[in-house]
């Protein structure tokens, strides 16, 4: 139980909003960790400083001269960086990193990419699954679900072979192996 406020406290705390600061305006913050449920504020403002990071270098390729030599290099340098973590669609434009945000690092955490390779319904039960052990990346366990996948490393995400998901979704499309049966 919470005591009741005095009177001076009640005053002071009249105009006091917890949820929404207004010096941090940190709505939109409240918003993203739900949607992607992540637990600690640490790992959001970590990925808010790595995005106003990438917008910032990719302002200060965009002011170099378009003849230099330079330019052109770190623009595909960077491109293809980004592209490959999975943080832009495509390589084609610099003008692709103004919208890279900090949802663009939270979509690529394993929970998000189960969804996208439908392997769970919804973020919860994807980061359940995680967290008990079902889900192995080449012959890893994965046990931490803030990690961060590059393009390449989503075809390696699977079951673990003595996981009760992967027996029904074998069944189902008729690939289980009779060895399996006996094990």
């Amino acid at each position: 139980m919470v005591r009741k406020l005095k009177f001076h406290e009640q005053k002071l705390l009249k105009k006091v909003d917890f949820i929404n600061w207004e010096v941090d305006n940190n709505l939109h913050e409240v918003k993203v960790l739900r949607r992607y449920h992540i637990e600690r504020r640490e790992d959001y403002t970590k990925y808010n400083k790595l995005s106003r990071n990438i917008r910032d270098v990719a302002q200060k390729i965009r002011d170099l001269d378009e003849k230099d030599g330079f330019r052109a290099q770190s623009t595909h340098r960077l491109l293809e960086k980004l592209y490959s973590i999975g943080l832009i669609p495509t390589r084609q434009n610099l003008s692709l990193t103004e919208k890279v945000s900090a949802s663009a690092f939270c979509r690529r955490r394993l929970p998000s990419i189960m969804l996208k390779l439908r392997m769970a319904q919804n973020l919860k039960t994807a980061i359940t699954f995680i967290e008990q052990g079902r889900i192995l990346l080449t012959k890893l366990i994965i046990w931490d679900f803030n990690l961060l996948f590059f393009r390449n490393m989503e075809d390696f995400v699977t079951w673990v072979d003595s996981s009760k998901i992967k027996q029904h979704v074998l069944n189902y499309n008729d690939e289980r192996d009779d060895f399996d049966l006996i094990a």
